[in-house]
């Protein structure tokens, strides 16, 4: 691959520096190098999420990627690879880090299409944009399998015969001397539709991307298919007429990918005279859609999981509310609040157990889960920061108390990112809420049916909640 496997924080420094290579610091061609430096200074003057960052090694002038990962492909093709930081703490390697990569994608809004097996199965040989084209090309032969829908489509056309509907004003115009000429508008049954010229358009785009040849020999293969389908001119146009049909389901697939590979959808793309079809996502955001998503299934009814609760705000000014006040997950019951958790992508250490390091804690986030506390929870209850588990923080650490609200506790909780599952110490008042066995995934909208029987567990459980 024309390109470097990295991490999250990671140092790239141009290759004619002369310093030798060490553990977080790789070189780069010294061309790819000045493209990052004008990426990372263009960023910092536009105010917008810094991806990267200009700072010093060994008396060097570097640049660093931040909580973002994914794929930045600069010019020339040359591929930066960023994977999350936690593979290297819980071992594995680039292998397991992209495959975790691909299962947290899975539950971002828009990439739960990602067929998991088959994605994993690419990411032990492949890196990550291979990966996604590869996933795109499998839903397309899935398509290709089952046979490429057509549609009726209106034509105008000047013909030997009439058909449809004669237009007149352009028929005196094209046939004032041609009496064996019909200038008509008609419906034709073709296979030019939308759908099909969007994947043919995301072919032809792949094959410029990958560098892989499996990849190249298949992206091939499937645009012979398309041959007689016209490339997409506007495809904002066409994917706004999208029309999946009645029995068309097998092409939704297709066309999220195809939307991903045409308009670089990514919560962050890089822009500027080059344009690179790079792909980064905020880890912040990927754990946090991680977490929710197993922690649903893992929460006992008839408790249910709420995401992004937007109920409070800080401060009351002049009869307005500001600076709201949104917990990444809440637990409730009804409408009752009954437990308040914030995901952190951030690496503890247990063993830093002292006043100076306080584990890796940042006081800024203890601030916010106080704030939580006292709007969702009214200063009395639990709140939660979950960090992800690793070798150094494998288990819950001790109870935070805060000394002016003696009803209000703090919890530091690891959730193992093999398992899914959030480790709850048995002493804690909310752990009969959570089953080991990872139950049903409750949503939202699933509430309790009243009028039922309710168990010895269930009545241990809503005592330690504060329910009727």
């Amino acid at each position: 691959m024309n390109g470097v496997t990295i991490y999250e924080f990671d140092a790239l420094m141009t290759a004619s520096s002369g310093v030798s290579c060490a553990e977080g610091l790789y070189p780069v061609p010294d061309k790819i190098f000045g493209w990052l430096e004008e990426q990372s200074l263009r960023n910092s003057g536009t105010g917008e999420a810094a991806w990267l960052r200009l700072t010093q090694r060994r008396g060097r002038r570097v640049v660093q990627v931040t909580s973002f990962v994914g794929v930045i492909r600069a010019p020339d093709g040359f591929q930066i690879e960023v994977l999350p930081k936690v593979g290297k703490a819980i071992g594995g390697g680039a292998v397991e880090a992209r495959q975790l990569l691909i299962e947290m994608l899975r539950c971002l809004q828009g990439f739960r299409h990602v067929q998991t097996e088959s994605a994993k199965l690419s990411a032990a040989r492949m890196p990550l944009l291979e990966v996604f084209i590869a996933e795109f090309l499998r839903t397309v032969e899935g398509i290709v399998k089952r046979g490429l829908r057509s549609d009726y489509v209106s034509r105008q056309s000047n013909l030997f015969a009439l058909r449809g509907k004669l237009l007149t004003a352009p028929h005196l115009r094209e046939n004032l001397y041609r009496a064996d000429r019909f200038f008509t508008e008609h419906d034709a049954f073709s296979i030019d539709r939308p759908e099909n010229r969007l994947i043919h358009t995301a072919l032809r785009r792949v094959l410029m991307l990958s560098a892989s040849q499996a990849n190249q020999q298949l992206a091939r293969e499937l645009r012979f298919v398309f041959e007689d389908v016209p490339v997409s001119a506007q495809p904002g146009v066409d994917f706004q007429r999208v029309r999946l049909d009645r029995g068309m389901g097998y092409y939704a697939d297709a066309l999220a990918w195809a939307r991903l590979i045409l308009e670089e959808e990514s919560p962050l793309a890089c822009t500027g005279a080059h344009r690179a079809p790079s792909l980064l996502f905020p880890m912040e955001a990927l754990f946090e859609a991680f977490v929710a998503k197993h922690l649903a299934r893992q929460l006992a009814r008839p408790l249910i999981l709420k995401t992004q609760a937007l109920s409070h705000h800080l401060v009351r000014h002049r009869e307005q509310n500001w600076f709201r006040l949104k917990p990444d997950l809440v637990v409730r019951h009804a409408d009752h609040d009954s437990l308040v958790l914030d995901t952190k992508w951030k690496l503890l250490d247990a063993l830093k157990a002292n006043g100076t390091d306080k584990y890796g804690l940042s006081q800024s986030d203890i601030y916010q889960l106080q704030a939580y506390g006292q709007s969702y929870l009214d200063g009395r209850g639990d709140v939660v920061l979950i960090y992800p588990k690793t070798a150094d923080f494998d288990r819950p650490l001790p109870v935070f108390e805060f000394p002016k609200l003696e009803g209000l506790r703090l919890w530091v909780l690891p959730f193992c990112l093999k398992t899914r599952g959030l480790e709850v110490p048995s002493e804690a008042p909310f752990a009969d809420a959570f089953t080991a066995d990872g139950g049903a995934e409750t949503t939202e909208a699933e509430l309790c049916s009243g009028g039922t029987a309710l168990s010895t567990t269930e009545i241990q459980r809503r005592a330690a909640f504060g329910l009727p």
